[in-house]
């Protein structure tokens, strides 16, 4: 290299450059004088003393195999004969071709790459792996939870409630079941067309502690005063629905416009309570729901067949679901005294069972009923609008 630097590399190897001074017995590094030299100025070298051995001696030496030094390696001793030059460092040795890389002097040399092992070969897989199932199935929860708060229908409370329930207090829920014939197959129950009135109205009242509720029916035959009721119409302006006195309870919906926000009112009117949110279903909800869940057992003292509600079971146990379900929660005739007070002892009984099944392991346990159910519920419901999300509804549940 120090051959090159001075333009008189021609064919010559550096390595070449390396000669033996006979009067040392060492290898030293020296360029001919007679070769001309390019313009780039070289390291000085110093006087010539009567100790130094001719120049010929030194250049003209016949060139002889490189002895190994005993006690010292190759390299060390080239590094020791390399002449100090100021501003210029002798380059070592060039390495055969083939033969194994020295590292450099106060250099460690180079490890072998480390093949991974299959073990962390297998870690890093299955944690990609994980770490995409994680982001995909949250990205799936978040798309499916939005699925969810789109088919919840809720309408306003107007003012008529405490503006939802709270949870450091006991909860007053109005669960009002209207008779409006809309959903398939439900034309066949008569009255098509119907705007649908307050035909099962339950107020629930959950404790405090929420270690027990009581459910009292209010009903729909019984003659009360329906107060006037603010109303939010369809393009968002107010609107007072005026009251009526002495008319029957399943009026305050329904008729003449009134919400649920009305029988919210009329409720308060009649018992002294206000409740905190309402929920309205219609008869879809009652099939839904039910087939949901896989069916609600009820237990029959006699035969039944109700030509009204189209209801016809044994005496004995049975797991109904669907049509049959709602046939069972609209009989009245054949129960009791077959009035209106009989069919509500069965509803409240028939309620009870859905609750138990709902809350029972073989639903909570199983994913496909509990998908089933929220499709059902958030379809099949129509809530205030202080309970038109999925968090609000899983936090009252």
């Amino acid at each position: 290299m120090d051959a090159q630097g001075r333009g008189r590399a021609d064919d010559v190897d550096p390595a070449d450059q390396w000669v033996l001074n006979p009067d040392t017995g060492e290898y030293e590094l020296r360029l001919a004088p007679s070769t001309p030299q390019s313009g780039v100025p070289g390291p000085r070298r110093p006087p010539s003393s009567d100790t130094d051995p001719p120049t010929r001696a030194r250049t003209d030496a016949p060139r002889r195999s490189r002895p190994e030094t005993p006690g010292r390696s190759r390299s060390e001793a080239l590094e020791r004969s390399r002449p100090e030059s100021p501003g210029r460092a002798v380059p070592p040795p060039r390495r055969r071709r083939g033969a194994p890389e020295e590292p450099l002097p106060g250099r460690r040399g180079r490890r072998p790459a480390k093949k991974a092992s299959k073990g962390k070969k297998a870690l890093v897989w299955t944690g990609g792996t994980m770490a995409f199932v994680l982001v995909a199935g949250a990205g799936a929860a978040y798309f499916y939870i939005e699925h969810l708060n789109n088919n919840i229908a809720s309408v306003s409370d107007d003012g008529a409630s405490t503006g939802g329930f709270q949870k450091d207090k006991a909860i007053n829920i109005l669960l009002i079941g209207t008779d409006k014939r809309t959903g398939k197959g439900n034309e066949n129950y008569g009255d098509a067309g119907s705007v649908g009135h307050a035909d099962t109205t339950i107020l629930l009242h959950v404790s405090k502690d929420r270690s027990n509720a009581t459910a009292l029916s209010i009903p729909r035959d019984l003659i009360v005063d329906v107060p006037d009721c603010p109303t939010t119409q369809e393009d968002g302006t107010q609107k007072i629905i005026p009251g009526t006195q002495g008319v029957r309870f399943n009026t305050s919906l329904g008729q003449d416009g009134r919400t649920p926000s009305c029988t919210m009112r009329t409720v308060t009117e009649l018992t002294g309570v206000k409740p905190d949110n309402f929920m309205v279903a219609d008869f879809n909800a009652v099939k839904t729901l039910t087939s949901a869940v896989g069916g609600v057992e009820v237990c029959l003292g006699k035969d039944i067949d109700d030509p009204d509600s189209h209801l016809k079971l044994s005496k004995g146990t049975h797991t109904i679901e669907g049509e049959q379900a709602l046939a069972f929660v609209r009989t009245r005739h054949a129960v009791g005294f077959g009035g209106d007070l009989s069919r509500i002892g069965l509803q409240q009984q028939f309620l009870s069972a859905l609750m138990r099944k709902l809350k029972s392991n073989d639903t909570l346990s199983s994913p496909s009923k509990m998908l089933k159910l929220a499709e059902a519920g958030t379809k099949a419901l129509t809530v205030d609008s202080q309970l038109d999300s999925i968090s609000k509804l899983k936090d009252l549940g």
